[in-house]
C-alpha cells in the first residue's frame, strides 16, 4: 500500500495542478498552489474517503480496529492515495483525471473563489514587507496531555513584542490561531 500511496499522491498532485491551471487562467501561481494544497491535503482527502465509505473496506490490524483506525484521517488519506495509485496503474492518467474532475468540480468551476492565504503565510508576508523580519512563534505552554484540547499555548512575536497568543490541541493549530490574532494588531492595521 505504501508504494501505491506514493504513486497516488504524485499522480493526484499532477492532475489537480493541471485541472486548476486550465480552470483558472487568471490565477497566480500562489493562488493555484494554495488551491491544490487545500484539495489534496490530508483532512480534505480523508473527507473524500469518508464520502465514499472507504474506511468500511479497509483491512486493518487488531490494534487499529480497536483504535477506530478506519475513522482516522491519516489512514483514510493514505488509503485513498493508494486507491488512486492503483487506479493509475490499472487505467492510466485519464481515469485519475476524470475522478479528480468529478470530486473537485466546485473548486474547478470558473466562478470558484480564489483560495485565501492561511493566517501564518498572510502574517509572514505582511510583517516581512513592513518590518523586514519574520514573525517568531514561541511555545509558551504544553500541558502534556495527549487528548487535551488546550494542550499547546503559542505566542507570536514581532520585534520582540507579543502580537498574538493562542491555545489549541496541536502546536500548528495554536500557531495558526495566534497568527489570526496578530493580523488584527495595530502594527499592521494602519498600513
Amino acid at each position: 500500500n505504501e508504494r501505491l500511496e506514493f504513486l497516488g499522491d504524485a499522480v493526484l498532485g499532477l492532475v489537480t495542478a493541471e485541472l486548476l491551471f486550465d480552470a483558472h487562467p487568471d490565477w497566480s501561481e500562489g493562488d493555484l498552489t494554495r488551491a491544490r494544497r487545500s484539495l489534496v491535503e490530508g483532512r480534505a482527502l480523508a473527507q473524500k474517503a469518508r464520502e465514499i465509505d472507504l474506511g468500511a473496506h479497509l483491512q486493518l490490524g487488531r490494534t487499529e480496529v480497536k483504535g477506530h483506525g478506519a475513522e482516522k484521517d491519516s489512514i483514510l488519506e493514505d488509503a485513498l492515495e493508494a486507491v488512486l495509485g492503483a487506479m493509475y496503474c490499472d487505467a492510466g492518467l485519464p481515469a485519475v483525471k476524470d475522478w479528480a474532475q468529478r470530486v473537485f468540480s466546485e473548486a474547478l468551476a470558473s466562478e470558484a473563489p480564489r483560495p485565501e492565504r492561511d493566517p501564518k503565510t498572510n502574517l509572514q508576508e505582511r510583517v516581512m514587507a513592513r518590518y523586514g523580519e519574520f514573525p517568531a512563534y514561541e511555545l509558551v505552554g504544553d500541558s502534556g496531555g495527549e487528548e487535551d484540547d488546550a494542550r499547546f499555548t503559542v505566542a507570536v512575536r514581532v520585534n520582540g513584542e507579543s502580537w498574538g497568543r493562542a491555545t489549541a490541541r496541536s502546536k500548528r493549530a495554536a500557531e495558526k490561531a495566534a497568527a489570526e490574532e496578530a493580523l488584527a494588531h495595530p502594527g499592521l492595521i494602519d498600513e
